[in-house]
């Protein structure tokens, strides 16, 4: 399994460079985490191969409070999760996150 983010200012439109990112897994009633780091300059950031390789459930959580507040802006989401369910562990999931200081979006990307 692979996992990869890319995250996009869409009020700034460009890349989220340094936005916080950790991925956890659901196990029993509690979050694991897998592995954290940020986005590189390109707003890209990608777990290691060996930060899960099962099926189930996965959290993305991106600390967009202190990316904008780097920037001297304000936001409303200062933290964004993003659960989503692996049923096929062999193949990529890549989870692109569409952000602006009051708003965001994302999409199973390819």
């Amino acid at each position: 399994m692979s996992v990869s983010t890319h995250v996009l200012d869409t009020a700034r439109g460009r890349p989220a460079a340094g936005v916080p990112v950790r991925l956890d897994r659901y196990e029993g009633d509690t979050w694991r985490s897998l592995a954290e780091a940020a986005t590189d300059g390109d707003g890209r950031w990608a777990a290691p191969p060996d930060a899960g390789s099962a099926d189930g459930t996965y959290r993305l959580r991106f600390g967009t409070g202190p990316y904008f507040a780097e920037r001297g802006e304000t936001c409303f989401y200062p933290e964004v999760c993003v659960i989503f369910t692996i049923a096929d562990a062999g193949q990529h999931h890549h989870v692109p996150l569409l952000l602006s200081p009051y708003g965001y979006s994302t999409y199973r990307g390819s």
